[in-house]
């Protein structure tokens, strides 16, 4: 009976284990993510919003929600799309934002447990 039991419950962590991440909600993955890094009367207000510096918008309170989790968990629970508008993102801001950089790594990677990965990946010399 006993190696019944185990055998279950191995299964249903497994099962665990194995079920899909839940994703985040995909409504912003047809932003023109391009447009907005390049404009920094667009790209501003994201900031500072992140930053706690400034208002809002909806979509920058949906994105605030889920900085700390996709930087702890690269991301894993990204669609494609927020991947790769996320790699155009830390690119810009490590080397056109530093010290906006610098302030979103002070806020939420404050013992620099992430930044210095992205630092090594998008940083161009």
């Amino acid at each position: 009976m006993k190696v019944i039991t185990v055998t279950v419950l191995v299964a249903l962590i497994a099962m665990a284990s194995a079920a899909p991440a839940e994703k985040y909600d995909d409504t912003y993955d047809g932003t023109n993510v391009e447009e907005i890094i390049n404009n920094r009367r667009l790209l501003l207000p994201y900031i500072k919003c992140a930053l706690d510096q400034g208002k809002c918008s909806a979509d920058g309170k949906k994105l605030k929600v889920h900085i700390k989790d996709a930087l702890a968990t690269d991301c894993e629970k990204c669609t494609e799309v927020q991947k790769k508008n996320n790699k155009l993102v830390f690119k810009h801001l490590i080397n056109k934002e530093k010290d906006y950089w610098k302030e979103l790594v002070a806020k939420y990677d404050p013992e620099r447990q992430y930044a210095p990965k992205f630092e090594k990946l998008y940083l161009v010399s």
